[in-house]
């Protein structure tokens, strides 16, 4: 088996499990990883685009207005006032800034868990690599 053969088939075993342990960690807090991928998002980068965050998660639009729904029924995220009134721009509240900061103590122990005997080294040439290879499926 070629290298890269053996490169992805290993990627696509870590995938399924990762997502599995992440969304039992994400239950304890009534959430689940697309709703924590947009509150990482937007704590991280501020306000954003209906659009962006499709971009970002690399999912359709209407996917992303679904999140976002349950997201502000929760009290999450709000709409904020656009330049454009066609464009939905959201943010995180109050609330939804305390829920990513209680949560990100329950992801920070479990990612430090998975990580455990990979160096920080390495950790950032995985970085690395993997963004080339998004770059190169996405371009």
């Amino acid at each position: 088996m070629k290298t890269s053969q053996k490169f992805f088939h290993q990627l696509l075993r870590l995938y399924r499990p990762f997502e599995n342990k992440l969304n039992i960690h994400l239950a304890e807090h009534q959430l689940h990883r697309a709703q924590w991928s947009i509150l990482y998002y937007l704590f991280n980068h501020g306000a954003a685009t209906l659009v962006d965050l499709s971009h970002y998660l690399y999912v359709e639009k209407p996917t992303v207005t679904r999140t976002i729904n349950r997201l502000e029924e929760l009290g999450y995220v709000e709409q904020v006032p656009s330049k454009d009134k066609r464009e939905k721009r959201i943010q995180l509240t109050e609330l939804g800034r305390k829920v990513y900061l209680d949560v990100r103590v329950t992801i920070d122990q479990f990612e430090s868990d998975i990580l455990k005997g990979i160096s920080e080294q390495e950790q950032l040439a995985a970085i690395r690599m993997m963004g080339e290879i998004r770059n190169n499926i996405i371009n």
